[in-house]
């Protein structure tokens, strides 16, 4: 809608790339297709089709009855991109993307201590990844032991801080603790089992944290359960940054759409690894996922793994 009104007149004729379906209902602003066709547009190519059961291919009904040119969409793009609606949409759960902080040998921090800070300039590129989702997830023992705020802390990107989610099936996270502290400026879930303790859950929503009660599995939240929780409250990308149990908790090609390792140069010796001990990569290979990239961040590294499609 920006582009279009920036363009004006120019846009007349012009042929629009989109990477998902216009939308053909009333939000926000009015349908994205009648905007176009109104604009003058002759051509649109369309990415991927929107699982939106209020679109689902009436924009592009829309824009077949009311463009003139010709109309292509192209099917195998953008899938990754749009991770968290497609999810919510036709899985009705949030996507989730671990991200581990990592040393040269392996370890992300020292046993009987916190993760160490991300390394070196993959601070930045992890706010970056905070500010791109819309839930960060960790679990309460992390909460516990690292005290964090999980906020986005780039120069100009405070105002993208995600909500900050934990689950804590007992409802121990700390209420003089840091997002507890903070829940009133910046949104903290708390996921609880619907057996938890009841003055601790009234505590916790006293203290401006807003809590779920979900039933348990085997004692603890079903991270599948978690994820569904979350996208029906329209959670869409959900950045899990939690120690070494939680991302292997969730590790199911059902939840998990990409995987997220930065290795830093410091060497520890010995200590606590991510993913309770188990090579990332063997997981990868076990977990139907492959590696897409690795790039430089200064000394440090970034990998990322994708979710093979075949």
């Amino acid at each position: 809608m920006i582009a279009l009104r920036q363009a004006g007149e120019r846009a007349r004729g012009a042929t629009c790339y989109v990477t998902l379906e216009p939308c053909s209902h009333q939000g926000r602003t009015g349908p994205c297709a009648v905007a176009l066709a109104d604009a003058g547009i002759s051509r649109v190519v369309i990415g991927l089709s929107d699982p939106n059961p209020r679109v689902a291919g009436r924009g592009v009904e829309m824009l077949r009855a009311r463009c003139r040119g010709r109309y292509r969409r192209l099917a195998r793009c953008l899938p990754e991109h749009h991770a968290g609606h497609i999810r919510r949409w036709c899985w009705r759960a949030a996507a989730c993307h671990p991200e581990a902080c990592g040393l040269r040998d392996g370890f992300i921090g020292r046993e009987g201590e916190g993760r160490l800070p991300s390394p070196g300039r993959t601070f930045r590129r992890v706010h970056v990844l905070r500010a791109e989702c819309d839930g960060i997830l960790v679990g309460v023992g992390t909460a516990i032991a690292d005290n964090p705020i999980l906020n986005c802390r780039l120069p100009g990107l405070a105002n993208r801080s995600p909500v900050r989610v934990v689950l804590d099936t007992s409802a121990r996270l700390p209420l003089d603790g840091r997002l507890v502290g903070s829940a009133r400026d910046m949104p903290v879930w708390v996921l609880v089992s619907a057996q938890a303790d009841p003055d601790r859950v009234s505590a916790l929503s006293a203290a401006g944290a807003r809590s779920f009660g979900l039933q348990p599995v085997d004692g603890r939240i079903d991270p599948h359960a978690a994820m569904r929780a979350l996208g029906q409250r329209g959670l869409t990308r959900l950045l899990v940054e939690g120690g070494r149990r939680l991302p292997l908790r969730c590790w199911s090609p059902i939840l998990l759409t990409r995987v997220i390792i930065s290795r830093g140069d410091m060497i520890v010796g010995e200590g606590h690894s991510p993913f309770a001990g188990r090579g990332l990569e063997a997981l990868c290979e076990i977990g139907r996922y492959a590696m897409q990239k690795t790039v430089p961040v200064g000394s440090d590294t970034m990998t990322r793994y994708l979710r093979r499609m075949d």
